[in-house]
């Protein structure tokens, strides 16, 4: 079921993060919102939700979730940088965590797809 419907997990998570996103940077840490910063998180949240889509398109299951977990994880520590990283750094240090969380959840289930692909292979 879950392979079937990857436009309509893409479209939730493009909706998910952006709102995240969004509600992150205006409402935890106040600041104000220009049209740069939304059509930023618009091409990061459609970024992310084509991959979403795109590691469920071509099934791999394993993929998707250890990449949607780098992806919350990656939210995670972007709240608590923004929570308690009220300094001038902790925007910064937020969004940072948060790409390369996502993005080290993306390599690491690509390589263990990988991996499995060749062992399947082989066998």
């Amino acid at each position: 079921m879950l392979l079937k419907n990857y436009g309509k997990i893409a479209g939730i998570t493009i909706i998910i993060s952006l709102f995240l996103l969004i509600f992150g940077v205006k409402y935890v840490i106040g600041q104000d919102l220009v049209i740069r910063n939304f059509i930023a998180f618009a091409v990061i949240s459609v970024l992310v939700g084509t991959l979403t889509g795109a590691l469920l398109f071509y099934k791999l299951k394993i993929a998707y979730y250890i990449f949607t977990t780098g992806l919350l994880i990656g939210f995670i520590e972007l709240f608590r940088s923004f929570i308690s990283g009220k300094e001038e750094w902790g925007d910064l240090v937020g969004i940072l965590s948060l790409f390369i969380f996502t993005s080290f959840g993306l390599v690491i289930g690509l390589i263990i797809e990988g991996i499995l692909f060749l062992v399947k292979k082989n066998k």
